[in-house]
């Protein structure tokens, strides 16, 4: 790039965009695309032809000989398979090719994805099918360029195997719904209703050099031992602090590469943690924005590598500061650009508004356990309920003005819809005390933040897809609630306001318990929730029972998000993750004591038992040397008990007579207690042992100093 340069010249170099598409596709081919995508509907094979030539064609112009379609398997990253364009004529002569019928399907094995038992290992066939609402991009390397096709993908038989295709149906569902909202007001001109999104993404930055050093980053995300620095984020001098030189010129390339994909990165800053950072883009369609940030964090972690950094979205890293998040944005737009969570400017618009924000808190107030179920993993129980990110209690937080209002709904304060009785409540006012005067809840996992809902305890590492499609299908419950009540209440009156005021008064006092406007991190809410009859599941095994249970299955399968038999399978997937993930965490901290910690305990006790056995040799007792020896000591004596249960837990977890629920279960009680004292006698052996000796690069180095 030049030092003159413009985004406009550059943004969605290599993005199939609308623009693209205009240009290359005929008219007729174009105006169905955009029809498909904006409402939905089957192509035509003819046009699928045209489209791929004309993919073939913008690919090759940047270099792509390969193609390969995208998607998102349950294991929580991404995946992909390249194909050659190369084929042959008759005649044996070479050439690139690329049908209609590779675009929208291919088959990748799905044979080593999980799939909860639904498959068995030699039933190998899987499809991906061709995503059109997500846009086909250039994926880039040194050498390779690759034209990537946004998919789905499903099993041989029909069954769910991504995290993409639930999304779209969630979407499908509450985007109809919404729309039937604004046709019982009355709205004639929207043509479709849109989710929009915005997910932040928190990330920590860490010298390579130091990374390759670190066993436990490697293999799980995070530092199972570290002993905390004498500074840390006490100081609060890292917040939207100066950003340091080097971590600039890598958000730069970021952005640009960002840019160049069509994707709208909007926010850098420094975040709380030192080390930490976020990036924040501008909303977007919902499907879009979730496959813009899975292709942010992949960016991010390759030109982190080429700047010397690896970039790390473990929701907790280290422990003893904040972890990282990922805080969903989100919202309801029309086809007329109206925001459907604005309050608006007229008691007719505010009502409306009212009736979308009851649809999601009846959803939340019904299903609220269901939102840390599709947050819940290993890495996530590190941060929710820390005191840093939202606990697991599910609550929304509304404001101060929206909280008076519905409040003197439900006393029943206001029997009219006209615009007097709403002047006497100031709601004309709304938007603009909502937008400018209502402060940020930061502790709220549901906050309303003027226009859109922050859901909060997405964790950094995660998919957004699964959280959203839970907000969606949520949202949709309630909506159909709303709409029944307000149908109900309709009858024989013209009054839609009237009618949807006693539907939105009836919902104000059912969801009182889930209404929360303080702190959500003091111990007084979590005894208060427990009054309210709100659950809070820490633990992962804790959380995923939620998604077996009868009435979880059924609201599932009333909006046709997912079956019965899909819904155990994820349970089964998750839940063996799991298991991994902490059976990884034993193996890889017993690794560290025994080649490492171990070792830098003997030589620091040689050495002390040398400068002992000096300091006698001169008259001297040695007494602190001894005391030094001593503890030394103690902390082995504790590293080998540790071992031993260690090694005792991990022998009942691969009993073949432990089952997979009993497994999570030891691992998340027992387990966890156990890493956590092996921890502590780890970092108190850190503290003894000189730098010289000790090998595994520090806090004070990783999140401190850069190597040049």
């Amino acid at each position: 790039m030049s030092e003159t340069r413009k985004l406009t010249d550059f943004f969605g170099r290599l993005t199939f965009n609308k623009r693209e598409m205009r240009n290359r596709l005929s008219k007729k081919t174009f105006e169905e695309l955009m029809e498909i995508i904006e409402k939905g509907g089957k192509l035509a094979p003819e046009s699928a032809n045209e489209i791929a030539n004309a993919l073939k064609e913008w690919a090759i112009s940047h270099g792509a000989t390969h193609f390969a379609h995208w998607f998102q398997p349950q294991r929580g990253d991404t995946a992909e398979k390249h194909d050659t364009f190369l084929s042959f004529t008759e005649n044996g002569e070479v050439m690139e090719s690329f049908s209609g019928k590779q675009l929208i399907q291919s088959e990748p094995d799905a044979s080593s994805f999980p799939s909860g038992g639904m498959r068995s290992t030699f039933e190998a066939r899987g499809y991906t099918a061709w995503d059109p609402s997500s846009p086909a991009f250039i994926l880039k390397s040194k050498k390779a360029a690759t034209l990537v096709i946004p998919s789905v993908y499903l099993s041989y038989t029909g069954e769910v195997l991504d995290l993409k295709t639930p999304l779209l149906r969630s979407l499908h569902v509450a985007e109809e719904k919404a729309y039937d909202v604004l046709k019982l007001f009355g709205n004639r001109t929207a043509k479709y209703v849109h989710t929009t999104a915005g997910p932040e993404q928190e990330y920590f930055l860490i010298d390579k050099e130091y990374y390759k050093k670190r066993h436990d980053i490697i293999f799980t995300g995070r530092t199972l031992i570290g002993a905390s620095p004498a500074k840390g984020q006490q100081m609060e001098d890292h917040y939207f602090g100066s950003i340091k030189p080097k971590v600039l010129d890598f958000m730069e390339d970021v952005d640009l590469a960002l840019f160049e994909r069509g994707i709208p990165s909007k926010t850098r800053h420094n975040e709380v943690a030192p080390n930490q950072y976020e990036l924040a883009p501008i909303f977007e369609e919902a499907n879009l924005a979730i496959d813009h940030n899975l292709q942010t964090m992949e960016i991010m972690k390759q030109i982190g590598d080429a700047h010397g950094f690896m970039v790390l979205f473990h929701e907790k890293p280290f422990a003893g500061i904040n972890g990282s998040g990922k805080h969903l944005n989100w919202s309801l737009a029309d086809s007329d650009g109206n925001n459907l969570f604005d309050p608006g400017n007229s008691p007719k618009k505010t009502v409306q508004f009212l009736v979308f924000l009851s649809g999601i808190m009846l959803g939340v107030n019904k299903f609220g356990p269901l939102l840390r179920m599709a947050v819940a993993d290993a890495g996530n129980d590190h941060r929710l309920g820390a005191n840093e990110a939202p606990p697991a209690i599910m609550s929304m937080f509304l404001g101060d003005y929206l909280t008076l209002l519905l409040d003197n709904i439900a006393k029943g304060e206001i029997t009219s819809a006209t615009e007097q009785k709403f002047a006497d409540l100031k709601v004309e006012k709304l938007p603009s005390v909502v937008l400018d005067n209502t402060d940020r809840n930061r502790t709220s996992p549901i906050a309303f933040t003027g226009n859109k809902f922050e859901f909060r305890a997405v964790g950094s590492s995660q998919n957004c897809a699964e959280a959203l499609t839970t907000l969606n299908l949520l949202l949709s419950y309630g909506l159909d609630i709303m709409i029944e009540k307000i149908e109900k209440y309709s009858k024989g009156t013209e009054d839609i306001k009237e009618a949807a005021l006693k539907a939105i008064k009836e919902v104000a006092k059912e969801t009182e318990k889930i209404r929360f406007e303080g702190n959500n991190y003091s111990e007084d809410w979590h005894k208060e929730a427990v009054k309210r009859g709100l659950p809070e599941a820490k633990t992962t095994p804790e959380s995923l029972k939620n998604m077996t249970k009868e009435d979880t299955v059924k609201l599932f399968e009333k909006y046709e998000i997912l079956s019965k038999i899909e819904l155990h399978s994820k349970y089964d997937i998750k839940l063996d993750a799991y298991v991994k993930t902490k059976v990884m965490e034993f193996n890889v901290l017993k690794d560290m004591i025994l080649t490492r910690v171990i070792p830098s305990l003997v030589k620091q006790l040689n050495t002390y038992s040398t400068g002992r056995d000096a300091l006698e040799h001169a008259g001297k007792t040695g007494k602190f040397l001894q005391e030094m020896i001593a503890d030394i000591d103690a902390i082995l004596e504790g590293l080998h008990a540790g071992l031993k249960k260690l090694d005792k837990t991990l022998a009942a977890v691969d009993s073949e007579a432990c089952g997979l629920v009993e497994k999570a279960d030891i691992l998340s009680k027992d387990g966890n207690k156990l890493l956590n004292e092996l921890r502590v006698h780890c970092d108190k052996a850190e503290s003894l042992v000189e730098d010289d000796i000790w090998e595994i690069p520090k806090y004070s180095e990783m999140l401190f100093l850069y190597k040049d």
